[in-house]
């Protein structure tokens, strides 16, 4: 019988089918933070259980992390007690722990893959929405809450109902301006919030074929965004290319016996989806979201809707246009903005400040503008700085700060004001997402850097060699 690259990851993992219920679903690697660990490690010690396999098990501290001055005490109490926790709770448990000044410290999306520890055909778990960040490499990768946590750490195992399969295929040629931030934000805005709910989505045709692994960890990244479980792209020679040395990777006769089963991760030529959604790649232009979720999204060069043009109440809708200070029909172009935001565990990584330092060389930061530029790891840190890419951003006004996650979701002092405009490469606009009453506009890295330096929202493409 045929089947997907879906079915063949999860049915390889699954110790026992419940009848009518969920499956028993064994997990390969478990990262966690300092977040929604400490609570998790606390139900261990009640009841006196350990973690079953500490050596699949990542610790690294990112959410409340501070982007300045990390060799110093962190300031904020709960965030204090929070990354001391994790640290400890790691010691107790024998956990892998990158807390702050390790070099292998970063965002938990980014330094799993670039550690080696994200692999094809895995299945991946981690108390943050985003792990579908992983499908990328052609793994099972979602998010859980606090008691799965505490449950994986214990069982390594999780109670999960099998997804239903949906395939995105989006063939053609990306115009110009165009990247994997623009790919995922239009697919989201065709499909909604909650286009993707109960699906898990395998995203197929010639634009991610082409498009990077820094690319496919974007789209991925996303997929959480329409509703979905999660994302999956199946592996091909850029994966292997990508993992091959690195940290946590196999090596010598394993690496070898991993990429002929891996080669072997991906769906069959009659394989039946559930649902299949079919876009043209010249459909898409640089997006701008324009609301408080990541469904309301447009091309740059488009009028915001009006509340007859979209699905859903046309009064909640305008709300969430008056909470961004918008009117039905207002042009985007031009828009004044105040904040900039490179980063995050769908920006942060060395593509994603290449693509921005190409559009600000040569320019000057805009004296409107307050920009956060955060790495999403020391390993990304290190590359900008030995690219020179610092230098260009520097002589262009702009300061690199230290990995964490930063004004994504605000758990640190990075904080946009309330009534404030940010172009955010971030995932996520709700409202108050980047500090209480703060405007989020979600975009790629070049929308941002085109942002930054004329302080308005700018078509990236009039920016463009």
């Amino acid at each position: 019988m045929s089947t997907t690259l879906f079915d063949k990851v999860w049915d390889s993992h699954v110790v026992r089918k419940i009848e009518d219920g969920p499956d028993v679903f064994f997990i390969d690697r478990h990262f966690i933070h300092e977040v929604t660990s400490p609570v998790a490690f606390l139900g261990l010690k009640s009841r006196n259980i350990t973690v079953l396999y500490p050596e699949r098990t990542f610790a690294t501290a990112d959410h409340n992390t501070p982007t300045i001055n990390q060799h110093l005490p962190v300031e904020d109490p709960l965030s204090a007690n929070q990354l001391k926790a994790l640290e400890d709770n790691a010691a107790e448990y024998g956990i892998s722990h990158w807390g702050l000044g390790d070099p292998k410290n970063g965002i938990v999306h980014v330094v799993g893959p670039e550690n080696g520890i994200t692999l094809p055909g895995a299945t991946i778990v981690c108390g943050d929405s985003h792990t579908s960040t992983h499908g990328a490499f052609g793994a099972i990768a979602f998010g859980i809450g606090t008691s799965e946590v505490e449950m994986v750490m214990a069982t390594q195992c999780i109670m999960q109902p099998k997804p239903k399969k949906m395939r995105i295929n989006v063939n053609g040629t990306l115009s110009k301006g165009v990247g994997p931030k623009d790919v995922a934000l239009y697919i989201i805005s065709q499909l909604t919030t909650s286009g993707g709910t109960g699906y898990f989505a395998e995203y197929a045709g010639n634009v991610f074929e082409e498009m990077s692994m820094e690319g496919r960890m974007t789209v991925c990244n996303l997929s959480i965004e329409m509703g979905a479980r999660g994302g999956m792209i199946a592996p091909d020679q850029k994966t292997f290319d990508f993992l091959e040395g690195r940290l946590f990777a196999p090596k010598g006769e394993a690496w070898t016996k991993a990429v002929a089963y891996w080669k072997t991760l991906k769906t069959d030529a009659d394989a039946i989806f559930d649902t299949e959604l079919n876009i043209k790649a010249e459909d898409i232009e640089p997006m701008i979201t324009y609301g408080t979720n990541p469904g309301m999204g447009i091309g740059i060069s488009k009028n915001i809707p009006t509340a007859n043009q979209v699905e859903g109440g046309a009064e909640t809708y305008k709300k969430s246009l008056a909470y961004m200070g918008f009117e039905e029909d207002d042009v985007m172009i031009g828009k004044p903005i105040d904040f900039v935001f490179l980063g995050s565990c769908t920006n942060g990584r060395i593509e994603d400040f290449r693509a921005f330092t190409e559009i600000v060389k040569g320019r000057k930061k805009a004296d409107n503008v307050t920009a956060w530029l955060v790495p999403g790891s020391h390993v990304v840190e290190a590359q900008i700085k030995e690219e020179g890419l610092l230098d260009i951003l520097t002589e262009a006004g702009f300061v690199l700060r230290q990995p964490g996650c930063s004004a994504c979701l605000a758990m640190n002092d990075d904080k946009v004001p309330a009534g404030k405009y940010s172009v955010s490469t971030s995932n996520r606009n709700f409202e108050g997402r980047q500090g209480p009453g703060s405007r989020t506009l979600l975009a790629s890295p070049i929308m941002a850097a085109a942002a930054a330096v004329t302080g308005k929202l700018t078509d990236p493409r009039d920016l463009m060699i």
